[in-house]
C-alpha cells in the first residue's frame, strides 16, 4: 500500500502551501499506465492512502441544515484514507477478479474516462469492492464513517465552512469551466491539508452509516457509528451534476443503498492495526 505523508511534511514535499488551494496549484498527479495483460487486469490496485491523526473536531454546521446540528465534540480515532476517489481502472480490476456486472454507464464516453470515478455503484457494490480488496491485499478496507469524512475534510482546521476556509465555490480555479456533463478525472486540482483530492466535489462519496436526519442529537462522543439500522445510507461530498458543485464539509445527504446514481462514487477508508 503506497503512503503519502500529512499536513505540513506533505505541502512541504509538494510544495503546495494553504494558501494555494484555492487557486488550483497543485504537484505533478501521477497517471497510471493501463495493464497490458489479462492476469493484470484481475490484480488489485491498492490505493494511495493518506493517515488521517486521531483527535477531537466540532461535528456539524451552526448555520446548515437541520440534520447538521447541533454541532457536537467528536472523537475520531486515527485511520487512514484514499487519496482520490475510486477510479474507474481500479474498478475494472474489481469486475474483472469477481466476474461482477458493470455499472450503469460504464460505457458512456461522459463518465468512462480511466481515471475518472467509478459511478452508479450502489453502496453494497462500495462495500463488496472493500471486501474484496480486503480479501486480496490482507488489509483492513472499509468505507469511512460519517466523522471520520468530515473529520479529514476539514484537514485539521475547525470552524470553516469548506476545506479551503470560507470563501464561496465559485472562487473555486476554473469552477465555472468544470463539470460540464460528467465528472472529471481525480486529482487534477490542488488537495486539502492532508492530502485528499476532491474531498467535496466531483462525486457524491458513500459513507458506512446508516442516515438518521436528528442522530447528532445522540451521537457517541467517541467514534460515533452512525445507527444501528435504517432505510437510507448517508454519503457526503459534492455532485458534478448539482446547481453549486462544490458543497461544504458538514453538509450531509443520503439515498437508498441500492441506488445507482451517475454523481455516486466512493472513497475507501483503512482500519489501522492496534
Amino acid at each position: 500500500m503506497q503512503k503519502i505523508t500529512t499536513t505540513s511534511t506533505y505541502l512541504k514535499k509538494s510544495k503546495t502551501a494553504p494558501s494555494q488551494l484555492l487557486r488550483g496549484e497543485v504537484p505533478a498527479y501521477r497517471v497510471f499506465a493501463m495493464a497490458t495483460s489479462p492476469k493484470q487486469w484481475a490484480e488489485p490496485i491498492e490505493p494511495l492512502v493518506v493517515r488521517i491523526p486521531e483527535g477531537w473536531f466540532g461535528m456539524g454546521c451552526a448555520t446548515g441544515r437541520d440534520d447538521e446540528k447541533p454541532v457536537h465534540r467528536v472523537w475520531a480515532d486515527a485511520y487512514e484514507l484514499a487519496a482520490y476517489q475510486v477510479t474507474n481502472k481500479e474498478y475494472a480490476r474489481f469486475l474483472t477478479a469477481t466476474g461482477g456486472t458493470p455499472p450503469p454507464h460504464w460505457n458512456d464516453a461522459n463518465f468512462n474516462d480511466p481515471q475518472m470515478p467509478v459511478v452508479a455503484v450502489s453502496w453494497h457494490e462500495a462495500a463488496t469492492y472493500c471486501e474484496w480488496l480486503s480479501g486480496a491485499t490482507g488489509k483492513r478496507y472499509r468505507l469511512p464513517s460519517e466523522a471520520e469524512w468530515e473529520r479529514a475534510a476539514r484537514g485539521g482546521a475547525e470552524g470553516f465552512l469548506y476545506p479551503w476556509g470560507n470563501a464561496s465555490p465559485e472562487m473555486v480555479r476554473d469552477y465555472a469551466k468544470r463539470w460540464r456533463l460528467g465528472p472529471e478525472p481525480v486529482g487534477l486540482y490542488a488537495p486539502n491539508a492532508y492530502g485528499l483530492f476532491n474531498v467535496g466535489d466531483n462525486v457524491h462519496e458513500w459513507c458506512s452509516d446508516w442516515y438518521d436526519d436528528s442522530y447528532y442529537a445522540r451521537s457517541p462522543e467517541r467514534n460515533p457509528p452512525g445507527p444501528k439500522s435504517g432505510t437510507r445510507k448517508a454519503s457526503r461530498g459534492g455532485s458534478w451534476r448539482h446547481h453549486i458543485k462544490v458543497t461544504r464539509t458538514a453538509a450531509r445527504s443520503s439515498i437508498p443503498p441500492e441506488f445507482q446514481y451517475a454523481d455516486y462514487g466512493f472513497r475507501i477508508a483503512c482500519s489501522l492495526d492496534l
